[in-house]
């Protein structure tokens, strides 16, 4: 597994956990500190960035998500859905440090590892639109 791919399955985890625990994001932080992967500095400042730039722009995540997905209220979404979509979001339109291509990608593998059989389909569209609309995409 990539180190990118580590630090994602981790802030994906921690987006959850602050999503459906309603957990405060600096106790998050603290507690995945602890994780293995955090003894690697360049894949946790990447995980921490991804997870903290995420966190503090979530209302602005969300309305880049609602207006694609027309039909899909947020609060109906899967939560773990939820939480890749907007990891996703964040990485394409405010990190911008990676191919939009492999962002899609990872969220795709990622929705089909700890989702439903239809989420990486789901995924998969949202992300497309997104890109398409936003002009992220060749």
């Amino acid at each position: 597994m990539s180190k990118r791919r580590l630090a994602r399955e981790n802030c994906l985890q921690s987006l959850y956990s602050s999503d459906v625990a309603h957990l405060e994001p600096a106790s998050v932080l603290a507690s995945f500190q602890m994780e293995e992967f955090a003894e690697e500095p360049k894949v946790f400042e990447f995980y921490k960035n991804l997870y903290s730039t995420t966190v503090s722009n979530i209302p602005k995540i969300d309305d880049i998500i609602k207006k694609t997905s027309l039909n899909w209220e947020m609060d109906r979404m899967p939560a773990i859905d939820r939480s890749i979509l907007r990891m996703a979001v964040c990485e394409m339109m405010i990190l911008t440090d990676a191919p939009v291509a492999v962002i899609i990608d990872e969220a795709i593998e990622l929705a089909k590892k700890y989702s439903t059989e239809k989420s990486g389909k789901f995924v998969n569209g949202v992300l497309d639109g997104i890109a398409r609309q936003n002009n992220l995409v060749k």
